[in-house]
C-alpha cells in the first residue's frame, strides 16, 4: 500500500507537521495604547525572535516581539501619543517616509500580521490613500493608515548563522518549530510512494514540471509557468 506523499501528510497536520501549541507562551500581538515598561526578554520556543514581556502603567502584562536594541527598563509608548521613534507602535499613517517596520497589522486592530520573522523589517515608502509598505519579499502592499506596526527591525537576525553541529541538535531544533529535519529525495522512492519513484535507476522518468490545478497526488517537482516576480 502506497504513502502520501510529504505535501499531503504536511498539509494534513500530525504530530511531525503540528506546531508545539503547548509550549508557547502566549499570543504575541502589538501592544494596545498607553505607556509601557520592558520587564525582560525571554526566548520563546518556536522562534527565532526573543519576546518582550511589557508592563503597563496600569499592571496589564502584554507579550510582544522583540526588536533590535530593547532593554530591560526601557519605557515604551503604543498608540496616538507614541513619537515616531524605535520601538514604539503607532498607526501608519503617522509614521514618516522612509521609516523601517515591522509586525504590520493586515486591517486595524488584528494584532499584526506581517514582517515577524526574526532580523527582517519593511520599508514605509509613501503616504496617500493608502500607505505604500516594501514588505520583506520586495513586494510592495498597500496598507490602510489606521494599521498599527512598531517601528525598528526585529531582534534574531543572527540565528540562523548559529552552526548546529550535530544532526541529533538541528531534529529537535526544527522539532520546535514543527518542520521536518530531513526530506527524501522524491527519485529515491518507490513508485506506489512518489510519482518520480521507481525505475532501474534514480530518475524523474516524465516532465518535472506540473500545471497549478494538478491533483494533490501529482502535484509534486516545479510549478509551471514560473511566477515572475515584480
Amino acid at each position: 500500500m502506497g504513502k502520501h506523499i510529504v505535501a499531503q501528510r504536511r498539509g494534513k497536520g500530525g504530530l511531525v507537521y503540528r506546531s508545539p501549541s503547548h509550549r508557547h507562551l502566549g499570543e504575541i500581538k502589538l501592544a494596545d495604547e498607553g505607556s509601557y515598561k520592558v520587564k525582560q526578554l525571554i526566548h520563546a520556543p518556536g522562534r527565532n525572535t526573543p519576546i518582550i514581556v511589557l508592563n503597563r502603567t496600569d499592571g496589564e502584562r502584554r507579550l510582544q516581539l522583540a526588536f533590535s536594541g530593547a532593554y530591560v527598563g526601557q519605557e515604551l509608548t503604543s498608540g496616538e501619543g507614541a513619537a515616531p521613534e524605535i520601538g514604539n507602535t503607532l498607526a501608519l499613517g503617522r509614521i514618516p517616509d522612509g521609516s523601517y517596520v515591522h509586525n504590520i497589522e493586515s486591517m486595524p486592530g488584528d494584532g499584526g500580521k506581517f514582517c515577524r520573522t526574526g532580523g527582517s523589517s519593511s520599508l514605509v515608502v509613501s503616504h496617500g490613500l493608502t500607505v505604500s509598505v516594501r514588505l520583506p519579499s520586495g513586494k510592495m502592499k498597500q496598507f490602510n493608515p489606521m494599521c498599527k506596526a512598531t517601528i525598528g527591525f526585529l531582534a534574531g537576525s543572527g540565528a540562523k548563522d548559529i552552526p548546529v553541529l550535530k544532526a541529533g541538535k538541528k531534529t529537535h531544533y526544527l522539532r520546535s518549530k514543527a518542520r521536518r529535519p530531513y526530506s527524501v529525495r522524491g527519485v529515491a522512492m518507490n513508485a506506489v510512494n512518489h510519482p518520480h519513484g521507481g525505475g532501474n535507476h534514480q530518475h524523474v522518468g516524465r516532465a518535472s514540471t506540473v500545471g497549478r490545478g494538478t491533483p494533490p497526488g501529482r502535484k509534486v517537482g516545479r510549478l509551471s509557468p514560473k511566477r515572475r516576480k515584480s
